[in-house]
């Protein structure tokens, strides 16, 4: 695979060194408006070739598949030229900022017969590829309640930097910059996160958003500070399992901490995970009458990078594909929705 990363920002460095480290793959250009940022980009990770947009690389065209890069906002233009263009695509979340953009994505890639893929990190996490598996085979029986969780506390602490100086954490509490919020940003890897341990997608949501007042007239320099902080949703997955769903950027002492619990009628699991650690626990069988908790020991997982790859290789789609992070936008949408309305609304 030739691979072209679009978008030079923060994440793009752990796209290329993912990517560099799998067998056959090869970098061989870097797309960014700034040319200082792309420049040192490539050096970095000595690539040879830099495009100023994304028009130029094509025009090249001597690259099979597009990891996209791009700020939210950008997705669907940059991913729709690419796949037009018959790239295959890896997309970071979300796909794209509403459910339309993010479906015309999907039935491109589709009707192309091109490789689609979009990042959700936490599917590299072991421990809930190991909860679905414990879930699907039925060792906790029919699923009756979830709870789930992402907390980040980079409003209240500058441990990963300066929110009020730094533009890389501005743009995303500004709505005209393309932000949804802490709801569009990390909300759709926690409903990801739901869905996928319980094994069952969304029937039926209802959420509540709340913006803070964060500085003077909400607005740092061009930023209005407009997009939401925190988001708390109740939800019903197709299995019939209820449960709730919440996430902030205001809780101190976690840095990025998604915790989800699912609750069946012969026992639970646990996932646990954090920038540092990963942990599954499980209460069943004879612990469900003395309330233990046990450690489940997991092996690594294929990354995304290495399951797009693998999907590039073998010409099939793997997930998590472009179709499921669209069913997924369809949820982030509704749950604006029901923040307006103030009414639950089936998925």
């Amino acid at each position: 695979m030739r691979l072209l990363i679009l978008g030079t920002g923060g994440m793009a460095n752990q796209h290329a060194k993912h990517f560099a480290a799998i067998d056959g793959v090869t970098l061989v250009g870097g797309v960014d408006v700034d040319p200082a940022r792309v420049e040192a980009f490539n050096q970095a990770h000595n690539i040879e070739r830099g495009f100023g947009s994304l028009d130029a690389a094509l025009a090249w065209g001597e690259f099979d598949a597009v990891a996209n890069v791009t700020p939210d906002s950008i997705h669907h233009p940059t991913t729709m030229a690419a796949l037009n263009a018959g790239k295959h695509v890896f997309c970071e979340k979300p796909l794209a900022t509403d459910h339309a953009k993010a479906m015309e994505m999907t039935e491109t890639a589709e009707r192309l017969g091109l490789i689609n893929m979009v990042n959700l990190t936490y599917r590299n996490v072991a421990q809930l590829q190991k909860a679905r598996e414990i879930v699907a085979s039925g060792q906790i029986g029919k699923v009756k309640h979830f709870e789930a969780s992402y907390l980040q506390s980079w409003l209240v602490s500058k441990a990963w930097g300066d929110w009020r100086t730094e533009s890389q954490w501005l743009w995303r509490l500004s709505k005209k910059h393309g932000s949804n919020g802490v709801l569009g940003d990390i909300g759709v890897h926690i409903l990801d996160f739901a869905a996928y341990g319980a094994g069952s997608d969304f029937s039926n949501v209802f959420c509540r958003l709340e913006t803070f007042d964060k500085a003077e007239n909400n607005r740092i320099g061009e930023y209005d500070l407009d997009a939401n902080d925190s988001f708390a949703m109740t939800a019903q997955l197709e299995n019939g399992a209820l449960g709730v769903i919440h996430a902030t950027r205001w809780a101190t002492g976690h840095f990025n901490e998604l915790r989800l619990r699912i609750y069946g009628e012969l026992g639970s699991v646990e996932v646990q995970h954090r920038h540092d650690w990963s942990k599954l626990v499980t209460c069943r069988g004879p612990d469900i009458e003395t309330g233990t908790w046990t450690e489940v020991d997991v092996e690594p997982v294929p990354t995304n990078y290495m399951r797009f790859v693998e999907a590039f290789r073998v010409g099939r789609n793997l997930e998590p594909s472009f179709r499921h992070a669209t069913n997924i936008q369809k949820v982030l949408d509704l749950a604006t929705v029901t923040d307006r309305d103030r009414t639950e609304h089936r998925v």
